[in-house]
């Protein structure tokens, strides 16, 4: 069958790798002049499977109003008039409640661990440099109040088929001995050991070439303008360079995809969420940390990427503005370095930011929309590197009418309707 695949991040990248692979005709639209050129460019490099704890979780209202009209915040909602992210806000509020992110987290959990899978069976038959580490992720944590939450969690991922290990103080430093220089207070950490990290644009490129000798076309520079249809079926997608044709469709926009799925009828709730990244040389090995690490203080991860540190987080709730603050960049570095003091090159870091399409309850969408040959493959979150592959293979077994690994149950966009 011919499919075209709207985008080429790495949601788009690994779909078109997964269609490729069964022998389908498969084409890719893409905006920007290369893949992996926003979202997808400079994350924080984590593959976190084992970590599936939706954003949307009891607690988080009283720290986003404390946060509330602070530029430093973690979690910063920028007032404005906007119908969108009010409606937005009011689902991800409903979605904070205890039953309701136990059954996010299972369904995050779900997918992410499958994609884990995927992931590593890729790799078997790919060799591709991306500064690949498989030395899981140690979240810590400063206060031990905050600890003490988190650990009432673990028992109830651990059942969802999670792996994870709470470390004390000691041990943290006997995992991560650069941890033994910061200037925090470290009241424990919780380990996630199967979890990895790496260059998610490294491997989005590399995957890309690997599509292109099956046969895949990329069309950058092009702009998707909206669909046509007969029926319940897309006949064609309208771009910047006139309409393609094809027998199947693909959504893996992003952000953007709310915007062009309402001329198919369909609103999803995924609205854009700014974050933030740094990446500098390393200054001093032994103070920088060799094991990706997430700073729950701060809500910021790091990730080495061979003689570069990446630092990312934030969230910045302010439509479509994809504009770096410059204040807003540098508190990165800052909340960075009282983690990780001398670990940098301080005046050679690169300062990046991206929207991530956000859901209200943290699960992307994926399945098939109202017409019968499109495909939603998007609404990933922070979790868009990690949840790639098993999406990827899902949206190639949707395509070829094949049952897919996992049970699709709560992916989909019905359960906004």
């Amino acid at each position: 069958m011919k499919v075209v695949v709207l985008g080429a991040g790495v949601i788009g990248v690994t779909s078109a790798y997964e269609l490729a692979s069964d022998g389908h005709d498969v084409t890719v639209i893409e905006r920007c002049e290369g893949v992996a050129l926003e979202t997808s460019f400079a994350n924080g490099g984590q593959l976190s499977s084992d970590h599936g704890e939706p954003l949307a979780a009891p607690g988080v209202v009283a720290k986003a109003l404390k946060w509330l009209g602070r530029t430093d915040a973690p979690l910063l909602f920028r007032l404005r008039l906007d119908p969108a992210l009010w409606s937005w806000t009011l689902q991800f509020l409903s979605n904070s409640t205890e039953p309701k992110f136990w059954k996010n987290a299972e369904r995050v959990l779900r997918l992410a661990l499958y994609s884990r899978e995927r992931m590593r069976e890729t790799l078997k038959h790919e060799t591709l440099a991306f500064d690949h580490q498989s030395k899981g992720i140690l979240n810590v944590y400063q206060k031990p109040r905050e600890l003490d939450h988190a650990l009432e969690n673990v028992r109830g991922l651990k059942e969802l088929g999670s792996e994870q290990r709470v470390l004390d103080r000691k041990g943290c430093v006997a995992l991560e001995p650069a941890l033994g220089h910061s200037t925090l207070l470290i009241a424990g950490g919780i380990f996630t050991p199967r979890d990895e990290s790496g260059d998610c644009y490294a491997f989005t490129k590399a995957l890309a070439e690997r599509c292109e000798r099956r046969g895949v076309s990329f069309r950058f520079n092009t702009t998707v303008q909206g669909f046509h249809k007969e029926g319940w079926r897309v006949t064609s997608v309208e771009t910047s360079q006139g309409p393609i044709e094809a027998d199947v469709f693909v959504i893996a926009l992003g952000s953007h995809s709310k915007t062009l799925l309402k001329g198919l009828d369909l609103n999803v709730p995924i609205y854009p969420a700014k974050g933030y990244s740094m990446t500098a040389p390393v200054a001093d090995d032994a103070m920088a940390p060799n094991t990706s690490i997430t700073s729950q203080a701060h809500k910021l991860v790091f990730s080495r990427m061979g003689g570069k540190l990446r630092v990312a987080g934030m969230l910045e709730f302010n439509g479509f503005d994809s504009v770096l603050d410059e204040k807003r960049a540098r508190l990165v570095t800052t909340n960075a370095l009282q983690l990780f003091p001398r670990a940098i090159e301080m005046n050679q870091a690169e300062y990046w930011t991206g929207l991530r399409p956000m859901t209200p309850d943290s699960v992307p969408i994926l399945g098939r929309g109202k017409q019968e040959n499109l495909i939603l493959n998007t609404g990933h979150g922070m979790l868009g590197w990690t949840m790639a592959m098993g999406s990827a293979r899902i949206t190639a077994d949707l395509v070829a009418s094949h049952a897919p690994a996992i049970n699709l149950e709560g992916l989909g966009w019905e359960r906004f309707s």
